[in-house]
This record gives C-alpha cells, structure tokens and sequence, in this order.
C-alpha cells in the first residue's frame, strides 16, 4: 500500500468528498519514527498527533514505585495521541514509545482546527474516534475489575493478536495488572 493509498483510506471518498479529502491530506507530514525514538515523553504538551501506517508504538507511565506500566499499544491504523494534552493543553503523564521503526502521519493542533472548523464530516469523523478510544479505556478498565488474570489475557488474545506478536511479555503483564510470572504461568497453562 503506498503512502498516498494510506491516507486515502483513512479519509475515505465513502466519507468525504474528492476534495475534502486532498485538503485533509495536505496538512499531514509523514515522518519516520526510528525503534525505541519517543513520540512524546512525560512533561511534553502536545501540539500534534500521529496516525501510524506501519509499526508499533507503546505508551506507559512510571508508577509510584518507578516502575513502568504499559497504558497502551498502538498498531497499524492506530491514533498516537493523549487527548487531554492535545486538546487541553496539560502535559501528558505518559511516554510514548515505538517498539519498531514506525512510519506515520502527523498533524499538528493548528492545522486540526482548522480541518475541524471547515470540514463537517472532519469533525464527525473526530467525534467518533474519541467516543471509539473512550469506549476502549472504559471496557479496558472494566476488564481490569471483572475478569481474572487468565481471561483478560485470553481476551488480549483473541481482540489484539497485534499485541501479543510485536510486545514483550514484561510489557503485557504490566498492561494486563499482573506480574511477569504470572503472565508466564497462564502462557504455559494455556499451552497445555
């Protein structure tokens, strides 16, 4: 798929018109993120988002302990944004991470606004993305409080098989809330 293909896709004619869709892609730069490069890192506000094409990119937090905890996984397709600094302008309490060398599309707050307030279905599009990545915290969460370790992983399995195949196991634990062992035995029960 080449580049211009990608964006195509995304800002798809089914939605938007021939032209909309070339002013929607004017504004994006693509840029490549070398393996283990940060995104964004803790402290950082947000003046832009990335959509990635290809690659694989980790976000976490430092617990109170120091430890990292992973918050979340971004793959192919995926929106790398913390919304509460892009939109609010508060720095973000996360680092994110690409675990690969990552090739994305960025677009800057500026340039947002602006295809915001002159493209409706721009705006819809926007909605639902945020309604979508609020849905998935909120079932992530609720997943953390009513499924054991073992059918929160089997669940990570079957919805995010992306996860499993380009992730450490230290980096699913900490995004499933369980040790390194743990996460080892139900891999090997699992497997039986």
């Amino acid at each position: 798929m080449t580049s211009n293909h990608f964006l195509k896709n995304i800002y798809s004619e089914e939605n938007f018109s021939k032209a909309e869709q070339e002013e929607i892609i004017s504004y994006f730069k693509k840029t490549t993120i070398e393996k283990d490069t940060f995104l964004y890192k803790e402290g950082q506000y947000l003046d832009y988002f990335y959509i990635l094409e290809k690659g694989f990119v980790r976000s976490y937090a430092i617990d109170f302990n120091g430890k990292e905890i992973t918050t979340e996984f971004y793959s192919n397709h995926s929106i790398v944004i913390d919304w509460g600094s892009f939109f609010l302008k508060n720095p973000t309490q996360e680092f994110y991470q690409a675990s690969v060398e990552t090739i994305c599309w960025k677009l800057n707050f500026d340039d947002f606004q602006k295809l915001f307030h002159s493209i409706k279905n721009f705006r819809e599009n926007g909605r639902k993305t945020l309604t979508g990545n609020y849905v998935q915290m909120k079932n992530k969460n609720l997943l953390l409080i009513t499924e054991n370790a073992k059918e929160r992983y089997l669940h990570l399995l079957k919805t995010r098989p992306e996860v499993i195949q380009n992730a450490s196991l230290k980096h699913i634990a900490t995004y499933l809330g369980i040790t390194d062992t743990s996460l080892s035995r139900i891999r090997k029960e699992i497997s039986l």
